[in-house]
């Protein structure tokens, strides 16, 4: 069954928006994401990455490294934000 508008919320805190965020682009970047198996599966990647994109400000921010880092490690620990 799906909601009515067709789509899905998916809750995040906010270091697992910045983490996955981060590494969506550095897997592109290098190239590590595998190539999609059909074309849908590259478009989903986008999407999500898209629509972190619209609720994080930190990628533009100078300390961004710094603060991809912070949330990697609290992410780790246990103790996310």
């Amino acid at each position: 069954m799906t909601p009515d508008d067709g789509s899905v919320t998916i809750r995040l805190t906010f270091d697992e928006a910045l983490v996955l965020f981060d590494w969506l682009h550095r897997c592109e970047d290098l190239g590590a994401v595998v190539g999609p198996e059909h074309q849908a599966d590259q478009i989903a990647l986008w999407n999500l990455s898209a629509s972190l994109e619209r609720k994080l400000v930190q990628p533009f921010q100078p300390e961004y490294g710094r603060l991809v880092n912070e949330a990697r490690v609290r992410l780790a620990e246990g103790r996310s934000a």
